[in-house]
């Protein structure tokens, strides 16, 4: 059959992941093809709460980060912990801005798609790419097929088509059981806390008065999202012994209706439905570059395992994607100069979140155990400076270079780490 339409690179998914590839390949001159198997504006489970390592990723791409554009600022991350808050603003480091961002993903996904556009890709909504179409001497990827039977032809393909990623299964490129795993649910509720300035993490669900009833398993976090509604939610990690046997709609009710009636989290002030969604953490399926094909996001399990964070992550590995499929487009795709430009994505990742995610994969196997959560909760959280370092770890928010104490102290860790 022929091909509907060749391309250069072939991006397929318009979450932040292809969006952002999408975008920075068009920058470079490339003919850019981004399949979206939906239609914007549509609505994602995660990510309406971003911290300053994924404001930065949004500042490196040129997008307009102010208030003025829409976005609502967050100055940092309020903890409870059993009956223990309070507030920790976000470091002032050389490497990140000082703030963070809310913004719905139905809109936040429909701005990077568009922006790509305008960068200069062609984008085709309603194309949902099922298969790869191989080169049957090579094994190579040289396009794609759609459901309705439509091909678009590429000699390198980007799979950015999240979690479920059909076309890295396709491929032969299964899931890794032995990283970690976490699923997440979220609602909207109409509430008064909407405008608040602070992300807010709850270490510990409990199921009625803190250290009076049943601690729940999983975290919760809340997001004003400051046009009259939060966004709630909680997750839990494949190392509790809960998971996979929880109801976690029901768990996320049991949570909320012993918040603050006034905080307006119940049912009748719910918007929608309860959604959920699968968070791969810590690289859970490679290799991220195989015969024509690179991964990026989610499809690459690209989900930070300390704290849940995908979006920042996201973003990340697409801009290191796009620099080796650029590098290897100017030296001849095909040509073995081109194939270790290619090779050198993965590498790059490595370089960089490598030992950072195997120190990851241990955190969570350690907070899997409700017994060290406790401990943790109530010896670690009266203690600022302490948690200070915390964050800095869970969040990944350390200056590279000329950093204090602390970021030397988690750089080191991550780089001692063998990569995962």
């Amino acid at each position: 059959m022929a091909a509907e339409a060749e391309a250069d690179v072939i991006v397929v998914g318009a979450g932040p992941a292809g969006s952002t590839a999408a975008a920075y390949l068009a920058r470079r001159g490339l003919d850019v093809l981004l399949l979206e198997k939906s239609t914007f504006p549509r609505e994602k489970v995660c990510g309406d709460g971003l911290t300053p390592r994924a404001t930065r990723q949004l500042i490196r791409l040129g997008i307009d980060t102010s208030e003025q554009a829409g976005w609502l600022h967050n100055k940092g991350l309020r903890i409870y912990g059993g009956s223990t808050s309070f507030e920790l603003p976000w470091p002032e480091l050389t490497d990140f801005p000082p703030y963070g961002l809310v913004r719905p993903r139905s809109d936040f996904d429909d701005l990077l798609a568009r922006h790509s556009v305008a960068a200069g890709a062609k984008m085709l909504e309603n194309c949902n790419v099922t298969s790869p179409v191989l080169d049957d001497r090579t094994g190579r990827i040289i396009g794609v097929r759609t459901r309705d039977d439509r091909v678009f032809s590429a000699p390198l393909v980007v799979a950015a088509d999240g979690n479920s990623t059909r076309l890295s299964v396709a491929m032969g490129l299964e899931k890794k059981d032995n990283r970690p795993m976490g699923v997440a649910v979220r609602a909207y509720y109409t509430s008064p806390r909407h405008d608040d300035d602070y992300l807010e993490s709850w270490l510990e669900l409990w199921d009625g008065k803190p250290g009076a009833s049943d601690l729940l398993p999983g975290y919760g976090w809340i997001f004003g999202m400051g046009d009259g509604t939060s966004n709630v939610g909680l997750g839990i990690l494949n190392t509790s012994s809960a998971f996979g046997k929880t109801d976690y709609k029901d768990l996320l009710k049991r949570w909320l209706d012993n918040t603050p009636a006034e905080w307006g989290f119940r049912d009748e002030n719910r918007i929608g439905k309860v959604l959920g969604a699968a968070l791969p953490m810590g690289f859970n399926r490679t290799p991220h570059y195989t015969r024509g094909l690179l991964l990026v996001g989610d499809a690459g399990g690209m989900v930070n395992p300390f704290n849940g964070e995908g979006i920042a992550y996201a973003m990340e590995s697409a801009e290191l994607a796009a620099d080796a499929i650029a590098e290897a487009h100017y030296r001849g795709v095909g040509t073995a100069s081109a194939e270790l430009a290619l090779q050198g994505y993965p590498t790059a990742l490595k370089q960089r979140l490598g030992g950072y995610y195997r120190l990851g994969t241990v955190f969570v196997k350690l907070i899997g155990d409700p017994r060290i959560m406790k401990l943790a909760t109530k010896y670690g959280l009266p203690r600022k400076t302490l948690m200070r370092f915390v964050l800095k770890l869970l969040a990944n928010l350390t200056d590279s270079a000329d950093g204090d104490a602390m970021d030397r102290i988690i750089n080191g860790l991550s780089k001692a780490a063998p990569s995962v």
